[in-house]
């Protein structure tokens, strides 16, 4: 195996954490919001808009961490 192949699977394994991690925390992300809302249904508005800003912010890094390990394969 080259360095290429190692580099390319490195790229992979990176990508599937990436991915695995913005999974779990928007999942964590929606389970805490929806609790919220359950407790408190007034709040539901202010804390809907605060998942979803939440939830950007989280695929944006791994958006990024994609990006990098695209970049990393192709070296």
């Amino acid at each position: 195996m080259g360095n290429s192949a190692f580099a390319y699977m490195a790229a992979g394994l990176g990508a599937a954490l990436a991915v695995v991690g913005a999974g779990l925390g928007i999942g964590k992300l929606a389970t805490a919001a929806l609790e919220a809302s359950g407790r408190q249904p007034e709040m539901a508005g202010g804390i809907r808009t605060t998942m979803i800003i939440a939830a950007a912010l989280i695929e944006g890094v791994t958006l990024f961490a994609l990006v990098i390990c695209i970049i990393l394969a192709g070296k």
